[in-house]
């Protein structure tokens, strides 16, 4: 044998001795977790809702793949394996969503699919991924009828939906004697609008009885000039009017509202409005009652987790984190979470799609803004705590701070399984276990 040829025969009994190792041995430092992230990139949901998820995702991932994020996630990346994300716009409507979930599966070939803030893209592309037979986690997204309408074995959601939001603001309300004997409302015209208020509505007639809705608006999303609806608003004069809206449109509401006289005539009560404090900062009017969908940025608790991102987050982006930054983030742990899961039931191999759905289904972790369970729609559905506060802006810190804070526990605020959200307020939220 010639020195080419024994050269030759070294390499391929080489070749043949890493490929018997790579079928046989756990996921190595080499392999990749692709991960597809869909957030919005453009529009009117990106300022202040769809950049905050992806700077949430950029921040977490980097800490990840690391290996610098705080116990129980100290281990660098899924199980070992660096994150390798790609990040899609999540504007453009549901059609585009659609084929962007179906590109990102075949054409980039990624392991799991993690994002959507727009309730009619999730309703949109859940079908897809369940057709594909492809993991898919919604991190946001608050309509109810995702599962209430439809049963999937390869979509989770993260996040409570937004009854958590509308149940727990009535009872914030409640709480503090806030009067109440006639309401208005205003709200998208999409599944999140319409069904927010079908939440809130219902709710108040189980803790407020007698309420008289007045003026009930549903613009469309994205409408931007709220003059007539304002007008209307003012002229009912009533004790409350409550809003879901978010993104861009709160943003226009609260600046085109303030200067003709509206929250000084009626509290406002916005059901997911901290991540428009930034931008709005003191023209967001004081006393304004908020949610921020779950115990998050300036309503969040002191924990090691928090700490971790608050000040991590803030430090990378000159800002603090808001809602959106909390769900991404706690939907990556979760899947985190899973994957690992998964590799301690396989010998620490690089998880099937199959292995990861059955490790994620009925999951519980700890996250920034506390304890998430996957406790409806067969362990698919997550819940979680939440908290509400009012508005006071901070002339020293050039921020509005939130005071008056009240925690709800998640079993409070959130149906209990196997009961529709609307049939649970209309039956008097039976069963909530509120301390």
């Amino acid at each position: 044998m010639d020195r080419s040829r024994r050269i030759n025969c070294a390499v391929i009994l080489a070749s043949v001795a890493a490929a018997s190792l790579t079928l046989a041995a756990p996921a190595s430092a080499q392999e990749t977790f692709k991960l597809g992230i869909v957030t919005f990139l453009s529009g009117p949901a990106a300022d202040s809702f769809g950049v905050p998820a992806r700077n949430g995702a950029q921040f977490v991932i980097d800490q990840l793949n690391k290996g610098a994020a705080p116990s129980p996630y100290e281990k660098v990346g899924f199980g070992g394996m660096k994150i390798e994300p790609v990040i899609i716009d999540e504007n453009g409507g549901a059609t585009k969503q659609v084929q962007e979930l179906r590109n990102l599966y075949q054409r980039d070939n990624v392991d799991v699919v993690l994002g959507y803030i727009g309730s009619g893209d999730c309703l949109a592309v859940a079908p897809i991924a369940e057709e594909l037979k492809k993991m898919l986690v919604l991190m946001d997204c608050g309509t109810p009828r995702i599962f209430e309408d439809s049963k999937y074995n390869y979509v989770f959601r993260t996040a409570a939906h937004a009854t958590m939001d509308n149940v727990g603001l009535i009872r914030y309300m409640k709480a503090k004697n806030i009067k109440m004997t006639t309401l208005s409302a205003i709200n998208q015209d999409y599944a999140w609008g319409q069904d927010s208020r079908a939440d809130f509505v219902a709710a108040a007639e189980q803790l407020y009885p007698g309420v008289k809705v007045q003026t009930d608006l549903l613009p469309k999303f994205g409408a931007g000039q709220y003059g007539t609806e304002i007008s209307a608003l003012v002229g009912a004069g009533s004790d409350v009017v409550y809003s879901s809206l978010w993104g861009g449109d709160l943003q226009a509401f609260v600046l085109q509202s303030a200067p003709r006289g509206l929250p000084k005539r009626s509290q406002l009560v916005f059901s997911a409005a901290d991540h428009v404090l930034p931008p709005l900062g003191d023209k967001m009017p004081d006393g304004t009652i908020i949610g921020a969908r779950g115990a998050y940025g300036l309503m969040s608790q002191k924990s090691p987790l928090n700490d971790w991102l608050f000040k991590g987050y803030e430090a990378a982006n000159g800002v603090y984190p808001v809602q959106a930054s909390y769900r991404m983030t706690q939907a990556i742990l979760g899947l985190k979470a899973a994957v690992e899961k998964a590799m301690s039931k396989n010998g620490g191999k690089k998880p099937s799609t199959d292995e990861m759905v059955a490790a994620m289904t009925g999951l519980e972790w700890p996250s920034p803004g506390g304890l998430i369970q996957m406790k409806l729609a067969d362990g698919h559905q997550a819940i979680q705590p939440i908290a509400f506060s009012r508005t006071k802006y901070n002339p020293d810190l050039k921020r509005v701070d939130l005071v008056d804070i009240q925690y709800f526990a998640a079993e409070c605020v959130n149906p209990p399984p196997g009961v529709k959200a609307i049939d649970w307020i209309k039956g008097g939220m039976q069963g909530a276990k509120c301390n």
